[in-house]
């Protein structure tokens, strides 16, 4: 009789604990939503890089066209990236312990908010403007702030637009204001792929050695506050902002009103998929008509993702993404290299070869004078 009862016991338990706050239960998930929502996911995560990364090629090549000082990661900025994103992360648990969620995210909404209408203006521009009636006529502006005067002259801004972007404003900033009404799972992904998208083709490693640096440092990471706490679980799941893409796994029986997401963090996007876009810019300078690299590293990179999804299906247990994506997005363009003869090559590209020969010409120059 006892253990008649503790069975019941146990079972009121599971069905209260896996029941959310208003009374219902979410609908299990079946297999062919299962299907649906990760092969969303994955489409979502491979798409952003691999338009990111050439996007990534033409704004290398308007970078060194204008003449303007490229910011690019260093050596000293992978190694330490690893300890400050732990601390934003620690401090936003310790935000969502002490204050209460509903605040914190708020806070963040409108943060993101504004980011998120920038980004997606920033991409969906030169659509929207071919979309734009003639009757609108395209009146260029020129935004231009400066500090100082003479050789002291410094620019604050210098934006140049028309005024078919600010149509593409006005259209981003109504979708905006949906997101912020409804935070509806589609308004988060659009947000959340821009970000993706725009963190690819803007963020710029300078050669391979930064790269596998900074994936190093983050594959510990990943691993540390993944299965070491609960820290990134609780994150995730507490934090109302578009840095995660979300699929419903019970889209087929609840449509676009489903609440089962299946979800991925832009980090696991962004982070290797700024070392892939290395590798096609690696793949222009070889100039052999051929993108071995980049899909061999994107095609890694999908195998990396798939054997997340099916370790966290066998364990039933979260899984950082980077502990199987930073060995495949480093092992295979260097096994590719070795095969080909080019890991000299490899290893030696810079993407802004300048910032190389600057910083070992100072030594150079100072030591010159000290001998004069």
């Amino acid at each position: 009789m006892a253990d008649v009862v503790d069975g019941v016991v146990s079972q009121v338990k599971e069905f209260l604990t896996d029941a959310p706050v208003n009374g219902t239960r979410k609908t299990p998930a079946t297999p062919e939503g299962m299907a649906m929502a990760y092969t969303s996911l994955l489409l979502m995560a491979v798409l952003p890089i691999f338009f990111g990364s050439l996007r990534s090629v033409r704004y290398r090549k308007v970078q060194m066209e204008s003449g303007a000082k490229p910011e690019t990661m260093t050596r000293k900025d992978a190694a330490f990236f690893p300890l400050i994103a732990s601390a934003a992360l620690f401090g936003l648990y310790i935000f969502f312990k002490i204050f209460s969620k509903e605040y914190v995210n708020l806070l963040l909404t409108g943060y993101f908010f504004i980011l998120g209408v920038i980004t997606l203006t920033h991409l969906a521009s030169p659509l929207i403007n071919t979309l734009v009636p003639a009757a609108i006529p395209n009146i260029p502006f020129h935004l231009h702030f400066k500090s100082g005067s003479g050789d002291q002259e410094e620019d604050i801004i210098n934006y140049k637009f028309s005024s078919h972007d600010i149509v593409s404003l006005i259209c981003c900033s109504i979708f905006g204001a949906w997101y912020l009404w409804k935070k509806h799972w589609i308004a988060n992904n659009l947000f959340g792929i821009a970000f993706a998208i725009s963190g690819v083709e803007m963020l710029h490693l300078n050669n391979i050695v930064t790269g596998c640096i900074l994936l190093c440092g983050l594959f510990v990471y990943d691993i540390f506050w993944v299965f070491g706490t609960n820290v990134m679980v609780t994150v995730a799941s507490s934090f109302e902002a578009p840095i995660k893409l979300v699929f419903p796994q019970d889209l087929l029986e609840k449509g676009l009103s489903a609440s089962n997401f299946a979800m991925l963090g832009l980090g696991d996007i962004v982070i290797p998929g700024i070392f892939v876009a290395l590798l096609l810019r690696f793949d222009h300078s070889l100039n052999r008509n051929t993108k071995t690299y980049f899909y061999s590293t994107l095609f890694a990179y999908l195998l990396g993702l798939l054997a997340t999804i099916f370790v966290m299906h066998v364990f039933k247990h979260a899984q950082p993404a980077l502990l199987y994506l930073v060995p495949a997005c480093i092992s295979v363009p260097v096994g590719v290299a070795l095969i080909k003869g080019d890991i000299r090559a490899l290893f030696a590209y810079e993407d802004y070869e300048e910032l190389t020969e600057t910083s070992s010409q100072k030594p150079a120059q100072s030591k010159s004078k000290k001998q004069k």
